[in-house]
C-alpha cells in the first residue's frame, strides 16, 4: 500500500485533530456546519466521535502491525478503513439528505470515503499480484 498507508495515515490524523479542534472550540464561525448551534445538531455530529475515533485508531495500529510483520495487521487496517469509509458515507448522507452542500464538510467527508477505496483497491491489487500490503 505506497499510497494507502499515507493516505490512511493522514486520514486518520484529520479525524483526530478534528475531534481536537471541535473539543477545544477551535472551528470558526464562518466554517461550522449550517445549525451547528443547535443542540440535536451537536448530538448527531458528536454522535460521529466513538466512530471517527476508532477508525483513526484502529488505521494507525493496523498499519503498524503490517509494518511489524503481524498476521492480524491487514484484519485491522481493513476494519479501520471500513469504519473510516462508513463515517464518511453516513455524513454525505446527512447532509445530502438535509440539503447541505458546504464544501467545507463535504471534501473531508468525501476524503473519508474515497481514501478507503484507495487502500482497498491497493490490497486488492496487491492480492492479485502477490504483493504484501
Amino acid at each position: 500500500m505506497r499510497v494507502g498507508k499515507p493516505l490512511l495515515l493522514a486520514v486518520d490524523a484529520g479525524l483526530l485533530l478534528y475531534w481536537t479542534a471541535v473539543f477545544l472550540d477551535l472551528i470558526p464561525k464562518e466554517q461550522r456546519f449550517r445549525d451547528y448551534s443547535n443542540p440535536i445538531m451537536q448530538a448527531w455530529n458528536w454522535s460521529f466521535f466513538p466512530l471517527d475515533v476508532s477508525a483513526a485508531l484502529l488505521g494507525f495500529l493496523g498499519v503498524y502491525l503490517v509494518r511489524k510483520g503481524r498476521a492480524a495487521g491487514e484484519l485491522v487496517v481493513t476494519v479501520g478503513l471500513t469504519l473510516t469509509f462508513c463515517a464518511g458515507f453516513m455524513a454525505l448522507s446527512f447532509w445530502s439528505y438535509y440539503g447541505d452542500f458546504n464544501l467545507w464538510w463535504w471534501l473531508p467527508n468525501a476524503a473519508l470515503v474515497l481514501a478507503p477505496v484507495v487502500g482497498f483497491l491497493e490490497m486488492s491489487i496487491g492480492k492479485v499480484c502477490g504483493r504484501k500490503a
